[in-house]
């Protein structure tokens, strides 16, 4: 994915809330579930990872975008905003 594209990504994602909140208990089973739905949904999403310090919440988004073959498009704060073009049914 090229600069460009994740610039301009990132500026759709500005108006977007997060579909996906993401607590104290982590990536559980229910939470890949959800976040496999919402992007199958919209392609491009917001998760908020609460109650983790900065290390553990780049973990967790590295481990969500290996695990669900998405873009880390980018980070503010406690929230990642990701990208997966849809799949063709």
């Amino acid at each position: 994915m090229t600069p460009a594209e994740k610039k301009k990504l990132s500026q759709q994602a500005h108006h977007l809330k997060p579909v996906v909140m993401i607590g104290n208990q982590g990536l559980t089973p229910p939470v890949h579930k959800e976040i496999e739905r919402a992007l199958n949904d919209h392609e491009l999403i917001k998760i908020r990872i609460s109650g983790q310090d900065r290390d553990e919440r780049k973990a967790l988004a590295q481990t969500i975008i290996s695990e669900h073959d998405a873009y880390l498009i980018k980070t503010i704060g406690n929230i990642i905003v990701i990208y997966r073009e849809k799949q063709d049914s």
